[in-house]
């Protein structure tokens, strides 16, 4: 079996039976706005992640700069005080919106296109740098996406994403609610295997992330009870069962409600495009 294969079968298996979908109360799936928009809204972080050193060192001053799945902007608006123009590629057009808003805040000329990579790849123009923030446990063939990046991408490619599946700290929740074990994989070394298979040499960089927002916040607690409670596929007089479980994972930050690992590790993984 091929690293691709392997990842395409871990990711199939978090796949949500279909017993529990049939009785959902609404579908587990897409993101909510709020979060991203808020995100984004926070960047640039005065103390630059290696996601943002890295994608800066390959950019040049008014550079170029595509960001798939970009949400609030929270990847690339990190880079605005050096980048000329971010285009960002999100499937959810109001999530275009809110990336609009945010980079005309952080005074930045920016486009959106509305769609998936490497789809949305004919509406684009290559870029100096080309980023993808917690997208690639969401890509189940990696190989096209990749390939896509590299094509695109003039100077570098930055990737972020979770050590683990991004929904592995749900774990005991699923266990508890639906007696349902979750997979352990992929992970973000299966990742790295895939994209060396494909020739793409990425270098790494893990950084642990504690004590802050994992999301870009709710603005009410049953807001952020809510986003779990849909993810489970469970009704919402269960909510007092679901804030029980999560314990310390529901939290606030200065009047913003927070629910997620109270610690994870962050990779950031970057490779430069080869021309001959």
């Amino acid at each position: 079996m091929t690293a691709a294969d392997r990842w395409r079968e871990q990711l199939a298996a978090w796949a949500i039976p279909e017993a529990i979908l049939a009785n959902a109360p609404e579908s587990p799936w897409g993101f909510a706005t709020e979060c991203f928009r808020r995100r984004g809204a926070s960047s640039p972080d005065p103390a630059p992640t290696p996601t943002t050193r890295r994608a800066l060192e390959a950019l040049p001053d008014g550079g170029t700069v595509i960001d798939i799945g970009v949400g609030g902007g929270a990847t690339s608006l990190p880079l605005a005080g050096r980048a000329g123009s971010i285009v960002g590629i999100d499937a959810q057009a109001d999530m275009l919106d809110g990336f609009l808003a945010n980079a005309a805040a952080a005074g930045v000329e920016a486009g959106g296109v509305t769609g998936t990579w490497p789809g949305a790849a004919a509406e684009v123009e290559p870029a100096d740098v080309v980023v993808a923030g917690h997208v690639l446990y969401n890509v189940p063939a990696i190989e096209p996406f990749a390939r896509a990046l590299d094509a695109y991408a003039r100077r570098r490619v930055v990737l972020e994403l979770t050590a683990k599946h991004p929904l592995d700290w749900m774990r005991d929740l699923w266990l508890r609610f639906h007696e349902l074990e979750r997979p352990v994989g992929p992970t973000a070394d299966d990742a790295r295997a895939v994209l060396a298979d494909l020739g793409f040499p990425a270098e790494r960089e893990d950084r642990v992330v504690a004590g802050e927002r994992v999301s870009g916040g709710f603005g009410r607690r049953e807001d952020a009870i809510h986003s779990i409670r849909k993810r489970l596929c469970l009704p919402a007089d269960r909510d007092a069962e679901i804030a029980d479980a999560l314990g310390d994972r529901l939290r606030e930050f200065d009047g913003v409600w927070d629910v997620g690992p109270v610690e994870r590790t962050v990779v950031t993984l970057w490779w430069d495009p080869y021309r001959a």
